[in-house]
């Protein structure tokens, strides 16, 4: 499909950033650390407002990525060999941010035995030994399948268990070509009939030449597999070099398809132009009556 004639980007997705002193802050602080946040790698839109309010999306094992998804600003290159210390790191900023709710992803670790899953359960412990009242969510890769690499984080029990499915399964081959859809759908299944008490969660983007029936299908089919929560934003390209958006939705329209998530049986689903699978992440947990359960 080619991108529509004289597409511009519509009056909703303007927003004015917000860089104020405390945004300064939480910037400096994660660079003397020398972490990574998702916010500045993949150049998420809302990164001012995040980092005003003194959140972030950690993003560990690097800022070079495996795969190479056609949507993603990550860079995709031969990645660093793992940092040992990273855990330790990641849960100094926590606490020296105060953080009540953290979520932690990372970027894709072909090249690692268990594709970094040790990596994840590591930096969860390294959270509860310093701020045990923090609520935890990873977002995590699909680990190619593998179920043992899958049950070291499961082990660990985060509050949340995050796993985006991107786009609709007929897009995957010109989206994201290393992935699986059935792979991505069954590891949502695994980790919610794993942990009952475990909320699982996953998102999409649209504009990237979807119908709304493909769309309608995806939210069935994560509520099949036992998805929570659910996330809809607006896919915005990159640059030229990566694909270009074919619609931008309208506010309503992300309104209808909120309500058809729910009618599919998903109790929680984001959907608005600027949303993200980690945005007021602490909200969409909040918004199923839970408490974090490690308190």
């Amino acid at each position: 499909m080619t991108p529509m004639a004289g597409l511009h980007k519509p009056s909703w997705l303007k927003i004015k950033p917000s860089f104020g002193p405390v945004y300064s802050d939480v910037k400096k602080l994660i660079e003397d650390l020398g972490l990574h946040t998702v916010c500045q790698e993949a150049g998420c839109p809302n990164i001012g407002e995040c980092f005003s309010a003194r959140t972030a999306t950690f993003l560990i094992m690097g800022d070079r990525c495996t795969r190479n998804c056609r949507f993603c600003n990550v860079d995709s290159a031969d990645p660093s060999p793992p940092d040992c210390l990273e855990p330790e790191r990641v849960a100094q900023a926590v606490k020296k941010l105060g953080l009540k709710f953290v979520v932690i992803t990372s970027v894709t670790r072909d090249d690692l035995p268990d594709g970094g899953a040790s990596i994840f359960a590591s930096v969860v412990e390294s959270i509860r030994r310093t701020s045990p009242a923090c609520g935890i969510e990873v977002l995590i890769p699909d680990f190619k399948g593998d179920r043992e690499a899958l049950d070291n984080v499961l082990h660990v029990r985060p509050e949340v268990i995050a796993h985006n499915i991107e786009t609709v399964p007929e897009l995957y081959d010109r989206v994201r070509p290393q992935a699986d859809y059935k792979r991505s759908l069954e590891l949502l299944r695994y980790c919610a009939e794993s942990d009952k008490e475990l909320v699982v969660k996953s998102g999409m983007m649209v504009g990237l030449g979807e119908t709304t029936e493909m769309i309608v299908k995806v939210l069935a089919d994560a509520a099949d597999a036992g998805c929570r929560i659910f996330t809809i934003g607006q896919y915005l390209s990159p640059s030229q070099n990566h694909l270009p958006v074919e619609k931008y939705y309208h506010p309503e329209e992300f309104a209808d398809l909120a309500e058809i998530g729910r009618r599919c049986g998903i109790p929680h689903v984001e959907s608005a132009p600027l949303v993200r699978s980690s945005y007021l992440a602490h909200r969409q947990f909040e918004s199923l009556g839970l408490i974090n359960r490690h308190k």
